[in-house]
């Protein structure tokens, strides 16, 4: 079982912004920006294109829904979109806010926000969903 999925089942605790039957979105505990947010879906799958096609639609759908809502939660220019799925062995999409190209650069410093911060930072974004 991976990490994503005993976050999805309760186990280990994160600052939720979304669920459905199918998709499960919270923020990234280290975060390259203030609302970082993953998006993964509830079946456990390594690789995100390995989804069947409706269920990988149907999660850039969800994940549209996510980027929407943290565009209004949190000042920035856009929300940039990276799927790398190489730290953990769960499918799953990364929504940060950019202000500038670099702000999705994975090898920047990440953030250090205490847990009242980010709790939130999850509450203003869920607000918009």
């Amino acid at each position: 079982m991976t990490i994503f999925s005993k976050i999805i089942k309760g186990d280990i605790p994160c600052c939720k912004i979304a669920e459905d039957d199918r998709f499960f979105a919270f923020l990234d505990i280290n975060p390259m920006q203030k609302g970082h947010t993953l998006v993964v879906p509830k079946l456990e799958e390594d690789y995100i294109f390995n989804l069947d096609d409706d269920l990988l639609g149907d999660m850039f759908i969800f994940a549209k829904k996510v980027a929407l809502a943290i565009q209004q939660a949190v000042p920035c220019v856009r929300v940039g979109m990276a799927v790398l799925g190489m730290e953990v062995p769960h499918a799953h999409i990364h929504l940060v806010p950019l202000n500038k190209e670099s702000d999705l650069d994975f090898r920047n410093a990440k953030l250090k926000l205490d847990s009242e911060e980010m709790k939130s930072i999850a509450e203003k974004i869920s607000v918009f969903i």
